[in-house]
């Protein structure tokens, strides 16, 4: 039974930082591209970072970049988002999903998807 089961969203001020997780199992997490994403209410999802399986690619939203680190440990099976200078509007649930082919930035090319935490940022 595959599951990805994110943890670590919450409240936070502007400026601060979170660090979310995504624990992994059910299937070969090191063979799989993983990526972060986020939809805010009343929003499309949308990409936000994503990391190739052997760490060696990565890839940020424009809107994230500089500010947000993925990394992901093979042997623990999790990847992270480490989120820092949050800003209000990036506010949303944040959900990891795993891609078994290449690295994509489109939603519909992730074949595995949590369940989503809530990430809410306050001015």
């Amino acid at each position: 039974q595959v599951q990805l089961v994110e943890s670590g969203g919450g409240l936070v001020q502007a400026g601060g930082s979170l660090r979310l997780s995504c624990a992994a199992s059910g299937f070969t997490f090191g063979f799989y591209t993983m990526g972060w994403f986020r939809q805010a209410p009343g929003k499309e999802r949308e990409f936000v970072a994503a990391v190739r399986w052997n760490g060696a690619y990565l890839h940020y939203a424009d809107s994230v970049r500089g500010r947000f680190t993925i990394s992901r440990d093979n042997a623990k099976n999790t990847v992270y988002l480490q989120m820092n200078s949050l800003k209000p509007e990036d506010t949303a649930v944040y959900y990891c999903a795993a891609d078994r082919f290449g690295i994509s930035f489109n939603g519909h090319d992730y074949d595995y998807w949590g369940q989503g935490t809530q990430v809410t940022v306050s001015s």
